[in-house]
C-alpha cells in the first residue's frame, strides 16, 4: 500500500509539474506556440498521420517557427528555408545532437549513424569512419560492378515479366534491387531473386527486414508521455528488444563468416571486412556492437528511402509520359542505342537529373528530417529555443511553398535546369543539411540515377489502364505511396539484342 500511494503521489506531483509548465511558461521570447495546448498532453492530438501535412497546416497559420508541446517534450517546427539555415549553421552545433526515442535506441533508425551517439568525439569518429571507409569516391566506385550487376539483375527480370504478359509490382522490385545492393556491399550476398544463395536464410532476412520496418513506422506514445509506462504501456519495447536480438543474432553470423573467411584471405571484399581489419588493429574501440551498429544504419537508410524515391519517379514519368519521352531521348543522344547505359554516363545526362531533383522536391524521402535536438538555448528567427527542445525541419513544407517555387504541386523537370547536383540553398535540401546531413547521399544518387535512366533506355512504359497513376500519400517512417505502383513495360526495339544477352 505504501509503495502504491508512493506511485500515486509521483504521478501527481508529475502531472502538476507538467500543468504548470504550460499555464505559467517562462517569460522568454519564446516562438508562437500554436493552436490550443491540452493539459498533460499539449499538441500531441496534432500527431496524425502524415504529420507533416498537420504541421505544415499549422505553420501555415501561425509562422514558420513554432514551438509545440508534444507531452513532455518540446517541439520546434521549422518550415523556411531560412529558418532551417539558422539551425544548420549558426546553431549546428546547438542541433547535432538526436532525441533519445525508443525506435532509435533499440534499432538505430538515423540518416547518419548510429542515433543514439550523442555530438562528440565518438560520433565524429563514426563518422569520418563512414566518410572515408564506407560512402569515399575510392569505395562507392569499388562498389560499381555490384550496382551495374544488380540493375542487369533486374532488367532481366523484366524482360522476362513482359515475355509472361505480366504487370510489373514496382514498389517491391525497387526494395530488392536496394536491399540486394546494400547486402552484396556489405556481405558480399544477395537475398532475393536469381543466384539469392542459401533459402533459409534469404527467408529468414526478408521476414526480418519486414518486422524491422514494420516496427520502424509504429507510433510511440510512450516517448512523449512517460506516464504511460506506469499503466503498462511497453508492449512496444519488448517488441523493439525482441527485433534486436533476433537483428544482432543474424548480423553477428554474417561477423563470425567474414571473421572465419578472413584468416584464408586478408582481401577486403566488403564492408564488414573493411570493418573487421579496423577491428584488428583497434580492437577496443572497432567492437562487433560498432559494427553491427553500422550495418543495420546502413540498411536502415541505404534501402527503403532510395526505393521509394524511385517509385515516385517512375508514377510521375508514367502520369508525364512526355517527360518519359523526352528523357529517352536525352539518353538516346548521348549514350547511343548501341550498348547499355553505363553509371559513368548518368553525369552526362542533365534531363535525368532534372527528373530526380524534381521527384525529390515533391516526394522526399524523410519529409520531416530525422529529428535533433538542442543541447544549450540558442536563438533561431530572433526566438529563443530551450535546451532540449526536438527539432522537426519539414521539408515537404519548404518544397511546397508557393512563394519559392512556382505551381510547386505541380511535376516540372525543367524547373531545376541549372541547379548543381541536388541541392538548392535551403530550399531544396532532400538528404538534410549540417553535420547530421545524410552522408550516403552519393550512393544514393548514383543507385537512382543508374537505375532510372537503365529503365527509361531499356523498356516503353505505360500504365496499367487509362486512369493516371494514384500518387496518395501512405503512411510510414519515410514517405511511401499508398498504393503500390503497377506498370507494363515492353523492351524498345533498338535495345532487344542488348537485353536479350543479359
Amino acid at each position: 500500500m505504501e509503495m502504491l500511494a508512493f506511485y500515486y503521489f509521483l504521478a501527481f506531483f508529475l502531472a502538476f509539474f507538467l500543468l504548470s509548465k504550460q499555464l505559467f511558461p517562462n517569460r522568454k521570447n519564446l516562438p508562437p506556440s500554436g493552436p490550443l495546448s491540452f493539459p498533460i498532453i499539449g499538441h500531441l492530438y496534432l500527431l496524425k498521420k502524415p504529420l507533416h501535412h498537420n504541421l505544415a497546416r499549422v505553420a501555415a497559420q501561425y509562422g514558420p517557427i513554432v514551438l509545440l508541446n508534444f507531452g513532455s517534450r518540446r517541439v520546434l517546427h521549422v518550415s523556411s528555408p531560412s529558418a532551417a539555415e539558422e539551425c544548420f549553421t549558426t546553431n549546428d552545433i546547438v542541433f547535432a545532437n538526436r532525441p533519445n526515442l525508443l525506435v532509435g535506441k533499440y534499432l538505430g533508425f538515423d540518416s547518419t549513424i548510429l542515433s543514439l551517439a550523442s555530438y562528440g568525439q565518438h560520433w565524429r569518429n563514426l563518422r569520418r569512419l563512414t566518410t572515408l571507409e564506407i560512402f569515399s569516391s575510392t569505395r562507392l566506385q569499388m562498389f560499381s560492378k555490384i550496382r551495374t550487376n544488380e540493375v542487369r539483375s533486374l532488367l532481366r527480370r523484366l524482360v522476362v515479366a513482359e515475355n509472361s504478359s505480366k504487370t510489373v509490382e514496382m514498389k517491391s522490385t525497387f526494395f530488392e534491387l536496394t536491399l540486394n545492393n546494400m547486402m552484396m556491399m556489405i556481405a558480399g550476398k544477395r537475398y532475393y531473386g536469381d543466384n539469392g544463395g542459401d533459402l533459409d536464410k534469404a527467408r529468414q532476412f526478408q521476414e526480418l527486414v519486414e518486422e524491422i520496418f514494420g516496427a520502424a513506422g509504429a507510433s510511440n506514445l510512450v516517448d512523449f508521455l512517460p506516464l504511460l509506462w506506469w499503466v503498462g504501456f511497453n508492449g512496444l519495447e519488448k517488441k523493439l528488444l525482441r527485433l534486436q536480438r533476433k537483428r544482432d543474432q543474424f548480423m553477428q553470423e554474417l561477423i563470425e563468416e567474414h571473421r572465419l573467411a578472413r584468416t584464408q584471405s586478408k582481401d577486403d571484399k566488403s564492408l564488414i571486412d573493411v570493418l573487421l581489419s579496423l577491428q584488428e588493429n583497434d580492437p577496443k574501440y572497432y567492437t562487433d556492437e560498432i559494427i553491427i551498429g553500422i550495418i543495420q544504419v546502413l540498411l536502415n537508410a541505404g534501402t527503403d528511402t532510395t526505393a521509394g524515391t524511385m517509385e515516385w519517379a517512375m508514377s510521375l514519368l508514367l502520369n508525364h509520359p512526355e517527360v518519359l519521352k523526352k528523357a529517352q531521348v536525352e539518353i538516346d543522344t548521348i549514350v547511343g542505342q548501341d550498348r547499355l547505359l553505363n553509371e559513368s554516363d548518368v553525369a552526362n545526362l542533365p534531363y535525368l537529373h532534372c527528373i530526380i531533383n524534381e521527384t525529390l522536391r515533391l516526394y522526399p524521402a524523410g519529409p520531416l528530417l530525422i529529428p535533433h535536438e538542442s543541447s544549450e538555448e540558442c536563438i533561431v528567427g530572433g526566438f529563443t529555443i530551450p535546451r532540449g527542445t526536438m527539432l522537426l525541419v519539414n521539408l515537404w513544407a519548404i518544397h511546397k511553398d508557393p512563394k519559392l517555387w512556382e505551381e510547386p504541386t505541380k511535376f516540372r523537370p525543367e524547373r531545376m535546369e541549372g541547379i548543381g547536383g541536388v541541392r538548392d540553398g535551403y530550399k531544396l535540401m532532400p538528404f538534410g543539411s549540417g553535420r547530421r546531413s545524410c552522408p550516403g547521399e552519393g550512393l544514393a544518387l548514383r543507385v537512382v540515377g543508374l537505375t532510372l535512366g537503365s529503365l527509361i533506355q531499356c523498356f516503353d512504359w505505360e500504365r496499367i489502364d487509362e486512369e493516371l497513376v494514384d500518387m496518395t500519400e501512405g503512411a510510414g517512417l519515410t514517405l511511401p505511396k499508398a498504393k503500390p505502383l503497377e506498370a507494363k513495360c515492353k523492351p524498345r526495339p533498338a535495345m532487344l539484342s542488348f537485353l536479350s544477352q543479359l
